[in-house]
This record gives structure tokens, C-alpha cells and sequence, in this order.
């Protein structure tokens, strides 16, 4: 029979999402080459491992899992080989990077589908636990979705996608495709992109009218990491941070032109960094941004934390 301990309120974490959460899926992707798999990626590990995660250490989804007790939810690709489905009672991480919310904003197959594997995980557990114990499982198991920036990003570099439909119609697109999915189931940074600032906003309004239809049937919170971020970029004396602008690895203008790779520069006071690279923050940075996700009263979080 399955149990755990009464004080484990969290068995569990299904992570979704893109680079920001991923712990190393697209490192077992054999020919993507959307990787972290050099040394700058992991530096501020113990031992400097490279771990396939977009960051000079851990990222948000490491933190989140320390604040409920549990272990990194593990890659799925890194598990697929092993037989024992008991693996997938700590959780797993489907996270890629370069995901999208729409299947085509990875228009190279260089990551994993948002939900494609979550029934195959479903299905070993369904093996292991009856269906009264694998319902109240997941039922208190979390499930962190960290997605739809590719997705923007997609549609104002993409001729095709802004001749199909205006902004507006894209970012309403994204929330009715969350939704599907949800049942199945700094660019450039001299100043901020206005425009792509401007539509993300909008999105996160409809996201949150389409998120409040799930009330009655279950339990979510809705963190903005938009404004949490703004608030570290804006007074980053506060939060002990000094450089808000050039990303600590990277090449190009403010190290932001270029990704970080094996020939990039690369900061060496990485906690005075809010960015590790053009699009992801420093291990620093998502440490604050968990530490607010978990312990907020009601700034950042709806309609809880």
C-alpha cells in the first residue's frame, strides 16, 4: 500500500515548462542543439558538474523542491531507461528548453512537447499505486508550469505568424491553448522591448481570467515573475544585487547578443548578477524569485502562494 509520512504534505512535483525549470532534458536530446552542457553551466556547483540546467547553478525548479522537502524532480529522458516506475513517486521534470505552449514555436524539434509524456508517467504509476492512492497522490502533488516566453518571442521574430494574426489574437491564442493543455492534462537588453513587454502583459491578463474558470475544480497559484523581476532590476541594491543589465555569460553588447557557449565570458561574482545569459537569471536571482513564490502574502501570487 502506498503511503507517506503525514508531515510530507508534498509527495510530489510535475514540473512543465522551458529553460527557466529545466534540470537537463535537452542534454539527452541527441540532436538538439539547444544545450547547457559546458562548464560555465553549473559553475557554482560544489564540484562544477554540468548539469544541462540554463544557469551558473541551480534554478527555480531546484528551489522550489527544497521549499516543499523534496529532491530535484529528476529530467524524464534521464529516467525513460530505468524500469523501476517507483522513480516517479519524487516527481519528475518534463522541462526543456526552447518549449513553447504551441508545438510549432519549436519549429526545429530541438526540445520536448509541453505534455506529451506526463500520460506515459501516469500510466507507470497507475501500474504501481491502486486508484484511490495514485488520486490522492496527485492530488497533493504540485505541479509547476513555467511557460509561454518562447512563444512570444516566436511570434515577433516570425513574418509568418505576425502576418496570421495580430497581437492581441496571438497572446488570447496562448491562453485557449493553455487551457487545452492544462485539461489534457531580457531579450536584447540595452532598454526592455516595449512591445514584447507590452503583449506579455496582455497575456498574463487573459491567463488569469482563464485560470480563474479552474477554480471549482482544483487548486492553483498563479505567480508573476514579470513583476518580481522588474522589482530586482529596478532597486537591485535591495536585494544585494549591483549589475542589472549585462548578463554575467554571453557574448556581444551587455553579453546579451550571443548565448553563453564555451567561449563566452563569464562573470566572475556571479551573485551580483541578476542574468545569467540573455533570457535566464543567476542561481542569486532565482533564489529571491522562489523565496517570493513561497512566502508572499499576496504581491506577486494569486489568488495564493
Amino acid at each position: 500500500m502506498f503511503t507517506y509520512p503525514q508531515a510530507q504534505k508534498v509527495p510530489a512535483m510535475f514540473i512543465f515548462g522551458d529553460s527557466l525549470v529545466d534540470v537537463g532534458n535537452n542534454n539527452h536530446l541527441k540532436f538538439s542543439l539547444n544545450k547547457a552542457d559546458f562548464p560555465h553551466c553549473g559553475i557554482n556547483f560544489s564540484n562544477k558538474v554540468i548539469t544541462g540546467r540554463f544557469s551558473n547553478g541551480k534554478n527555480a525548479a531546484d528551489f522550489l523542491a527544497e521549499k516543499v522537502g523534496l529532491p530535484t524532480s529528476p529530467p524524464y529522458l534521464s529516467m525513460i531507461s530505468n524500469k523501476s516506475n517507483e522513480n516517479f513517486l519524487n516527481g519528475v521534470s518534463f522541462a526543456s528548453g526552447g518549449t513553447g505552449i504551441f508545438d510549432d514555436t519549436d519549429k526545429q524539434d530541438q526540445s520536448l512537447s509541453l505534455t506529451d509524456y506526463f500520460s506515459d508517467v501516469n500510466g507507470e504509476l497507475q501500474q504501481h499505486l491502486n486508484s484511490t492512492n495514485l488520486q490522492q497522490f496527485l492530488s497533493k502533488s504540485l505541479f509547476p508550469i513555467v511557460i509561454g516566453s518562447n512563444d512570444i518571442f516566436a511570434y515577433f521574430r516570425s513574418s509568418r505568424l505576425c502576418g496570421k494574426s495580430t497581437p492581441r489574437e496571438y497572446v488570447d491564442s496562448m491562453a485557449l491553448a493553455l487551457n487545452v493543455q492544462l485539461k489534457k492534462r531580457y531579450i536584447y537588453r540595452d532598454e526592455c522591448d516595449a512591445e514584447i513587454n507590452s503583449w506579455r502583459a496582455k497575456y498574463i491578463e487573459g491567463l488569469k481570467l482563464m485560470l480563474q474558470t479552474f477554480q471549482s475544480e482544483f487548486n492553483y497559484s498563479h505567480f508573476d515573475t514579470n513583476s518580481i523581476l522588474t522589482n530586482l532590476i529596478d532597486k537591485p541594491a535591495s536585494y544585494g544585487f549591483i549589475e542589472v543589465k549585462t548578463a554575467c555569460c554571453g557574448l556581444g553588447h551587455l553579453r546579451a547578443v550571443f548565448p553563453c557557449e564555451p567561449f563566452s565570458a563569464c562573470c566572475p561574482n556571479r551573485n551580483d548578477d541578476v542574468f545569467w545569459d540573455a533570457y535566464h537569471p543567476t542561481e542569486a536571482a532565482a533564489h529571491i524569485i522562489v523565496d517570493n513564490m513561497y512566502h508572499d502574502a499576496s504581491n506577486y501570487s494569486f489568488p495564493m502562494n
